[in-house]
């Protein structure tokens, strides 16, 4: 069984990809913070998704911990793609979406980066009505990405895993797709 891990900054086209790609192979898509939400909610931490960002970083931590741990047991009978963050922009800086206690106990088999143009993503998040998203200069989002390489890199170093950069430029949704599902083959 194959545990991966996929990640893009907002407007890569990681979740379009994602989906078109579980057309095509046989994997059970998790999303992180699903996971957490749905902890927090079962021990009456929060009462949905957004609360749980307010918690204290310590009662953050070992929620997620749990749903790496949830993760891991569903991976051990069936291949799992993880949909997550690998950084998170802040105003304080970037944030490791995958701490170290998280990585412990996931243990993953790859890191796959979806990646696209700064101006290709500028024009989808500009072009997505159905999300709130914050207006980011060229220069920010390409920071963001090589943040996410650094940081997939150190993953795969503390766990063994493989990183995979997959480009998804306009207009080649298709041949993006059927390079993912060779990869998860």
């Amino acid at each position: 069984m194959k545990l991966v891990v996929l990640t893009g900054i907002p407007g890569s086209g990681s979740t379009t990809i994602l989906n078109k790609t579980l057309e095509e192979v046989d994997y059970l898509h998790l999303n992180y913070g699903d996971i957490m939400t749905e902890i927090a909610i079962e021990e009456k931490i929060v009462n949905d998704r957004d609360e749980l960002r307010k918690l204290p970083a310590e009662t953050q931590k070992v929620i997620q911990e749990k749903a790496a741990k949830k993760i891991k047991e569903q991976s051990e009978t069936e291949n799992v793609i993880v949909d997550t963050h690998c950084t998170i922009s802040t105003p304080a800086g970037f944030l490791p979406g995958l701490p170290e206690w998280v990585l412990r106990e996931l243990q993953p088999d790859l890191f796959i980066l979806v990646e696209a143009n700064h101006d290709e993503i500028i024009y989808r998040r500009l072009s997505d009505d159905t999300r709130s998203r914050d207006i980011e200069k060229a220069k920010n989002i390409k920071l963001h990405q090589e943040m996410n390489r650094a940081a997939s890199m150190a993953y795969a170093t503390l766990t063994g895993a493989t990183v995979k950069i997959i480009e998804n430029h306009d207009n080649h949704l298709d041949s993006t797709v059927s390079k993912m599902v060779d990869l998860l083959k």
